[in-house]
């Protein structure tokens, strides 16, 4: 037991400390950013395109927002505007797949992983589920209501409140980050002495099959599903060093996740915004199957050419 805690304990500081230097500076950047004159500057950039995806222009506050922060700024935003139910639902949408792009991208690439396949799928899934929505939803007209308002935070005076509250933020998603990867870590790491963590991955073995994937992304997926792609990242980096989950498996495992991570959470945080979220949770775990299985099924593909052509020339 001494030695499961103990070791479990190494592998959840370790992997804060990896991650952690990731998240901290990154979230410093953002913070300080909030507070210049550069996301605004981006919104109005990118104001005339809104309207592709049925948005008015002032919605690109919110996407700004929400892709360079996290989910909970972005819906801030929302509930400063007035914007009708199809217009937050659009939004709503658009940010479940595309939202903390610097810190998550940035976490992926940590892992292994390319960070532009981590863009590209993410900005894209979100591009096309709006273009989508607006072209099939001909409702939602009326005006949004919003359950509440957000408390608003006081704004810091000057540049050095500015930082000093920018690295608060940064300490405080490090320490949160260990305070869920360790205990995490040790858990995991108690299972794997009891053999239940076997038991696990064979239940699990009917889901990761389905989605192309090998019997030991499982831990990785139920990571990323519950507690998001930061938190989840570490259970990922020490799969791969214990579990040997191959580079096809996790590039699985990371698009589907990208697709739908988080997913109670990232689901019920919209319900304060007055639009249905039982089409938004849908919309994420369908997109998310049928992306991973249709690359899986091209990778197979692409993987059994060489063989082909190899038989035809011995042939």
């Amino acid at each position: 037991m001494g030695n499961s805690l103990k070791k479990g304990f190494q592998a959840g500081f370790q992997t804060t400390w990896t991650l952690g230097k990731v998240i901290f500076p990154i979230t410093i950047l953002v913070s300080v950013l909030q507070y210049t004159p550069v996301l605004d500057w981006l919104a109005v950039l990118i104001a005339p395109l809104m309207g592709v995806f049925g948005l008015s222009g002032e919605a690109a506050i919110p996407l700004v927002i929400g892709n360079f922060l996290n989910l909970y700024a972005g819906i801030g935003a929302i509930l400063s505007l007035e914007l009708t139910v199809k217009e937050v639902f659009i939004l709503a949408v658009m940010l479940s797949f595309s939202h903390n792009l610097l810190i998550e991208s940035s976490v992926a690439a940590k892992v292994g992983l390319k960070m532009w396949i981590i863009l590209l799928v993410r900005i894209g899934l979100a591009f096309i589920s709006a273009i989508v929505v607006n072209l099939v939803w001909h409702g939602g007209g009326e005006t949004a209501q919003y359950g509440f308002v957000g408390n608003t935070q006081a704004e810091p005076n000057g540049w050095l409140e500015i930082i000093l509250l920018a690295v608060q933020k940064a300490g405080l998603g490090v320490i949160q980050l260990a305070l869920i990867v360790i205990p995490l870590m040790i858990a995991i790491q108690f299972l794997k002495d009891l053999g239940m963590l076997n038991v696990f991955t064979k239940w699990m073995a009917p889901v990761t099959r389905m989605l192309g994937m090998k019997e030991n992304t499982s831990m990785t997926l139920v990571a990323g599903l519950t507690i998001g792609l930061a938190y989840g990242a570490g259970v990922m980096i020490q799969a791969v060093k214990e579990d040997n989950v191959s580079y096809r498996d996790l590039t699985l495992a990371f698009i589907f996740l990208v697709a739908c991570h988080a997913v109670v959470e990232d689901t019920l945080i919209f319900i304060p915004l007055g639009i249905p979220v039982l089409p938004l949770l849908i919309i994420r775990l369908s997109v998310a199957i049928l992306l991973t299985i249709t690359i899986a099924a091209i990778w197979r593909k692409v993987e059994a050419a060489p063989s082909r052509k190899e038989a035809t020339y011995e042939n």
